[in-house]
């Protein structure tokens, strides 16, 4: 069974003003980041500069 890594970083302001960014790694290799804010979350794909944007409604 492969092995999930989350590392993140929480920046030290309100959540609506910056993301918490997850990397998720699946046995050692970065899959991509979560970014999570107050109005979406974005997945970004591992070395891309663009992300699939999903708001909290739809999340739901």
């Amino acid at each position: 069974m492969a092995k999930h890594d989350v590392i993140f970083n929480i920046p030290q302001r309100p959540l609506g003003k910056a993301d918490v960014e997850f990397q998720v790694k699946q046995d050692g290799i970065v899959l991509g980041k979560l970014a999570v804010s107050n109005g979406s979350l974005v997945w970004f794909p591992k070395k891309t500069s663009y992300g699939y944007k999903m708001g909290w409604s739809n999340f739901d």
